[in-house]
């Protein structure tokens, strides 16, 4: 083919440069043939229009603050989910911008039965309402659910950590998520090419012979294509005709939002992300520019339509989930900026439009805009992202260089710190494992410190004898070997989950659009990570005594002298702590992983850490019984005394390597404490991000 298209083949692509992405599905490959990177300042943005504040007005008054006063506005008991389960729903007579909703009502939660009936009927009767009994009967006694085939599925030894609390959050009971369906493909090639497409992926291996890869590549993607079709039967029951590619900027973000409406109708996995959008949605606003047929008062209308039904996600949780998550967080996380294998920046204009939607519309966490921050993108976006976070504490930040070079360049967040390349790749979600808690089973040889119950075999693990100070080198080998046990259950409780997901709660309209054959991860993580190191550090460099209740069981420790605490830039204990981090992973790494998956780690728990502090004993680092652990990677709430540059580099010693499902650190600052101007306190944070993300050599 030309280099431009002189003879379309698709409607729709006029005006577009060519390339692989023509012939064969290559979102990246279409971006990179066509973006515009924009260099310039915020000055070009518009503010919300008339019917942007009307839409906003309405849903606020109308919906959003019936919930604020009752968590759930509303449930439908009689409808199970699914991609078109339910009729078109609208906001207002002034919703006609990015149309579509999860159900026939904004803020109404459906039922997703699939993953498991019990949480299903907890949550109905938490929000007031009651069970339809046939639907009960269906899924009781004719349709077995993911939760269902997991709980006949799981040991003894894995009920007693998961009730035990050493390992929390399994997705044993809800959609798992941590899938980012390449919704853009809905809008550059039309469902009707998709399907084609399928269609002949499904038909490649027919003359191969029969095994359980080939059973279950066939059986998939005979799923995902009654998917797509259910995806275009959802948009032409809103009026859209969605099997040929979009023709315009405005029925790009619609076609493309389809896709993403398509799977939170479906799944209500942990973190329903949306992906990396803002370069692809660019393309086609600079050509209606060019065309004449959008000004940039539209174009801020449409991105700002597409945030507000973002915005309304809802899944059906109970006050159980909420807790563990501290609310009820879905992770429509948007991912954005960074650059290009090829050193171009991938800042557009849309990249300044998607931050302006919380200008427009005020703060909000969701979508859960993320930034891939490096010190080179251009002044002007910086300058702009640190505006829009002194104004808002509504952005988030991630390191272009590390997802970059491990992931590529058309990778995007799934949930918090997960990266994965668009379409290509997959994780399992694991929640994670008590990295704290499993130093205190260490110690009274896998006994329950809150409880005193006996979890691990009795007589498998001896504990610590004596009242003297504890010793480094006993402690550290005892933790090595518990490590052992708690890592092997934690990763067998996932291997099951993920085998019982895949059969009964798969997620076919996302995997329909990703290639046929994909990269799986099996996100695993870690909890309370500071804890650890600092009370390793306390028994190496001070001493430490243990606290005995009447049965022997260690209860409290008592500890005399200094050490040095994580997150003040101090090798001492940051070597600790890296160690921790790469010790775990390697014991992960060492067992097999369902459908051959990558075993990643994440640093995690910004929002399960209070959770995971209910569950947990004291420790001779000083952290009291039964409170709140620091969130992801973060030090000590008080122990990083050398400020906020001293304790990202203590977390930057730990290795991505072995932390490749992401690390997380969660700082506060006050913005007088930036400066006495905003341009001051601009100039202030972009250094200070800077700082923490300078490229390591």
């Amino acid at each position: 083919m030309s280099e431009t298209l002189e003879k379309q083949t698709q409607p729709g692509w006029e005006g577009f440069v060519t390339g692989h992405w023509a012939s064969e599905i290559d979102v990246r490959d279409f971006i990179q043939k066509n973006y515009k990177p924009y260099e310039g300042d915020d000055s070009f943005l518009a503010g919300p229009t008339d019917k942007t504040k009307r839409l906003w007005e309405t849903l606020d008054s109308n919906y959003l603050s019936v919930e604020r006063k009752r968590r759930v506005y509303d449930v439908d008991t009689d409808t199970p989910a699914d991609i078109d389960a339910f009729k078109p729903g609208y906001i207002s007579e002034d919703d006609d911008v990015i149309v579509g909703l999860q159900t026939d009502t904004p803020l109404k939660r459906a039922m997703m039965p699939n993953g498991g009936w019990r949480m299903v009927e907890t949550a109905i009767n938490e929000a007031g309402k009651e069970v339809n009994p046939r639907v009960k009967e269906i899924f009781t006694k004719y349709r077995k659910t993911h939760n269902d085939a997991v709980f006949d599925i799981y040991t003894p030894r894995i009920r007693a950590a998961r009730s035990s609390h050493i390992i929390t959050g399994l997705p044993d009971a809800y959609g798992r998520g941590r899938i980012i369906g390449d919704y853009r493909r809905v809008a550059l090639y039309g469902i009707d090419k998709l399907i084609e497409w399928k269609q002949a992926d499904k038909e490649s291996v027919a003359d191969k012979p029969f095994s359980e890869h080939w059973a279950r590549f066939r059986e998939e993607h005979s799923e995902q294509i009654k998917a797509l079709k259910k995806l275009k039967k959802m948009a032409a029951d809103y009026g859209f005709d969605i099997s040929v590619p979009a023709k315009t900027a405005q029925e790009a973000v619609q076609w493309t939002y389809f896709g993403y409406l398509a799977s939170v109708k479906s799944q209500d996995g942990a973190a329903m992300s949306i992906g990396r959008l803002s370069a692809f949605f660019d393309i086609y606003f600079e050509r209606d520019f060019k065309n004449g047929i959008l000004d940039e008062a539209g174009a801020q209308e449409i991105i700002d339509a597409l945030v507000i039904k973002l915005r309304i996600v809802r899944f059906l949780r109970t006050e159980a989930y909420d807790q563990i998550f501290s609310g009820d967080p879905y992770w429509a996380t948007w991912s954005d900026a960074g650059f290009g294998e090829d050193g171009r920046t991938l800042v557009t204009k849309t990249s300044f439009r998607l931050l302006q939607t919380l200008a427009n519309l005020g703060p909000a966490p969701e979508p859960n805009i993320t930034i891939f921050w490096s010190p080179e993108l251009p002044e002007g976006y910086k300058n702009f992202c640190a505006k829009t976070s002194i104004d808002t504490s509504s952005v988030q930040y991630e390191s272009d260089e590390q997802i970059r070079a491990h992931w590529g360049d058309d990778a995007a967040i799934a949930c918090c710190v997960s990266p994965m390349r668009v379409g290509k790749q997959m994780q399992f979600f694991g929640a994670r494992v008590n990295s704290a808690k499993s130093l205190l089973y260490a110690i009274n040889g896998g006994r329950d410190e809150m409880s005193g119950k006996q979890i691990t075999p009795v007589g498998e693990f001896e504990p610590i004898q004596g009242d003297g100070p504890l010793d480094f080198n006993e402690v550290w080998d005892k933790y090595e070997r518990m490590l052992d046990w708690v890592v092997g259950t934690y990763v067998e409780a996932l291997n099951i989950i993920h085998y019982c997901h895949d059969r009964y709660a798969y997620e076919s309209v996302e995997m329909a659009l990703h290639d046929p054959e994909i990269v799986r991860t099996m996100g695993c993580g870690i909890a309370g990570l500071s804890i650890v190191a600092d009370s390793f550090s306390a028994i190496k460099y001070a001493k430490v005594y243990p606290v005995r209740d009447e049965t022997g069981l260690v209860v409290d420790y008592r500890t005399e002298g200094d050490f040095p605490r994580y997150g003040n830039d101090d090798d001492r204990v940051d070597d600790i702590a890296a160690t921790i981090v790469h010790t775990i992973m390697s014991k992960i790494k060492a067992i097999p992983m369902y459908r051959d998956a990558v075993p990643t780690q994440s640093v995690l728990t910004i929002t399960s850490n209070v959770v995971y502090g209910k569950a947990t004993g004291a420790f001779p680092s000083g952290h009291e019984a039964g409170t709140p652990f620091a969130p992801g990677a973060n030090p000590e709430n008080g122990a990083d005394t050398h400020g906020m540059l001293a304790s990202m580099l203590s977390v930057g010693k730990l290795d991505y390597s072995d932390a490749l499902d992401g690390i997380s650190l969660t700082n506060t600052i006050v913005p007088s404490s930036l400066g006495k101007t905003e341009e001051e306190q601009i100039t202030n944070l972009v250094g200070i991000m800077d700082a923490g993300f300078i490229p390591k050599d």
